[in-house]
């Protein structure tokens, strides 16, 4: 057993767990959209984000794919944490805007406008369809291809491939692949209608992490 702490608190936690492991253990949530129980990590959202260490010596780091090693401080909802899942949910939204997986996420988390070019994709190269065919269904008849702004996920030669199975799996696990709301242009992409109250602690001065982990955050009356 390794020591370790989280949010301020004193944890203890197996010997090659994740962090996105230890905080789910002790019940702090962390969104995520590449990762999911039961296929390798991957760390292609950036979603899980936490902030290991503090002062000017603090970096951020993906919960999913980081290693639980002792004596490490890690902070999973500081303002620089925050800031930065909102950034990665316009980027997010500025590539996929219709899916409601990312949408839910972007209300959930106060994001109420995305800055960046619309691209209106299908896609948000999260890799789950991918390992869920390797890993799950042992078929590997879709895989990435391509490199940078070129890379894209598909089958060898846009052939259907023999090893594929039919077994849907793939679009059972693609967080695109939902049901989408209305709204697709740049301005009424975020329509907030599902959003949840924000944690009014955060961005007073005295705060600079969440004071609690409830959702919705209904515990304070700061605001």
């Amino acid at each position: 057993m390794i020591t370790m702490q989280l949010n301020g608190l004193e944890v203890h936690a197996e010997e090659g767990s994740t962090l996105l492991e230890v905080a789910q253990f002790y019940g702090f949530p962390l969104p995520t959209l590449c990762h999911m129980e039961g296929l390798s990590s991957y760390g292609a959202c950036r979603l899980c984000v936490v902030e290991l260490g503090g002062g000017g010596s603090s970096e951020l780091v993906s919960a999913c794919t980081y290693p639980a090693v002792e004596g490490l401080v890690v902070r999973t909802a500081s303002e620089r944490v925050i800031r930065a899942r909102r950034m990665v949910l316009e980027l997010l939204l500025a590539s996929c805007p219709q899916s409601k997986t990312i949408q839910d996420l972007a209300a959930a988390h106060d994001v109420r406008q995305q800055r960046f070019r619309q691209e209106h994709d299908s896609c948000i190269l999260c890799g789950l369809c991918v390992r869920m065919c390797a890993e799950q269904m042992t078929g590997r008849a879709i895989g990435f291809r391509g490199r940078g702004e070129h890379r894209t996920i598909g089958t060898p030669y846009d052939q259907q491939a023999e090893e594929c199975k039919l077994c849907g799996g793939c679009i059972y696990v693609c967080p695109a692949c939902t049901l989408r709301c209305t709204y697709t242009d740049p301005d009424r992409v975020i329509c907030g209608g599902c959003a949840n109250l924000t944690p009014p602690c955060l961005g007073k001065p005295q705060f600079h992490d969440m004071m609690c982990f409830m959702d919705p955050c209904v515990a304070c009356e700061l605001g």
